[in-house]
């Protein structure tokens, strides 16, 4: 009889004794664990290891960990996210989960909670995986389809359509189109965009923001010198303005 396979946890931790013992007792029930040290290496293991769950801390060195969790939801709203912070005041545990975290742990904390917080996390996780709606994108919250004005996109092909015709979209502006409607109506700085939507990679800087919400208004507005969709905030950065209309 084959055994099934090991469930994978990320530790996104920068404490190492702390990471270390966590790896050790989730070991020991049986989990298949990693370490990351920073947000960078975080969003790096996601990518390429495909962890079935993360227990992650909020102050890390270089990206931190809420731009770390909006990062992941832009494409994957179902991996199971545990926040175990420090920082425990009712005001955190709110930003957490208006960003999407799943669980929230205040340090110190009880190993014996933690380990049965990941349990259940576990658990819930595969039920809703199998009664996962197919009209949905798969990876993101937002529809497979998405409309406003004139425009449509299909998040699972990478096709749209707008003013000018068809559109083949990258990876990349897709990932940046999901970032602006998932925060409709709310002003992003470059920064933010930069975290969130690029990962704050060395080589990115805001002039890469600029050309890419550049490139965007050629493909959305009708008249990219006067946006209406994408809209230049002075001193901050931008905004998506457009309430969502989906199809049936």
């Amino acid at each position: 009889m084959n055994e099934s396979p090991k469930k994978r946890i990320l530790v996104v931790e920068d404490e190492a004794h702390l990471a270390e013992g966590l790896k050790l007792n989730l070991s020991l029930k049986g989990y298949d664990v990693r370490i990351a040290e920073n947000g960078n290496a975080a969003l790096q293991q996601w990518k390429e290891w495909h962890p079935d769950l993360m227990v992650l801390d909020i102050m890390l060195p270089g990206i931190d960990g809420l731009s770390v969790l909006r990062s992941i939801r832009l494409e994957d709203e179902r991996l199971p996210i545990l926040i175990l912070s420090a920082r425990g005041e009712p005001d955190d545990r709110v930003k957490g989960f208006s960003f999407g975290v799943d669980d929230y742990l205040a340090k110190p904390f009880n190993l014996d909670e933690l380990l049965l917080r990941i349990e259940r996390l576990l658990i819930r996780n595969a039920w809703s995986q199998e009664g996962a709606d197919s009209d949905t994108d798969p990876v993101s919250s937002l529809p497979r389809i998405y409309t406003f004005g004139p425009n449509r996109i299909d998040f699972q092909t990478l096709k749209a359509h707008g003013p000018s015709g068809e559109i083949h979209l990258t990876e990349q502006e897709a990932r940046l189109l999901r970032l602006f409607l998932a925060n409709r109506g709310k002003p992003l700085s470059r920064r933010k965009l930069l975290e969130i939507g690029w990962g704050y990679t060395g080589g990115t800087t805001t002039r890469t923001v600029d050309n890419f919400v550049v490139r965007l208004r050629k493909y959305f507005e009708s008249d990219p010198k006067q946006p209406i969709y994408f809209k230049s905030l002075r001193s901050v950065g931008y905004v998506f303005d457009h309430e969502p209309e989906y199809d049936e």
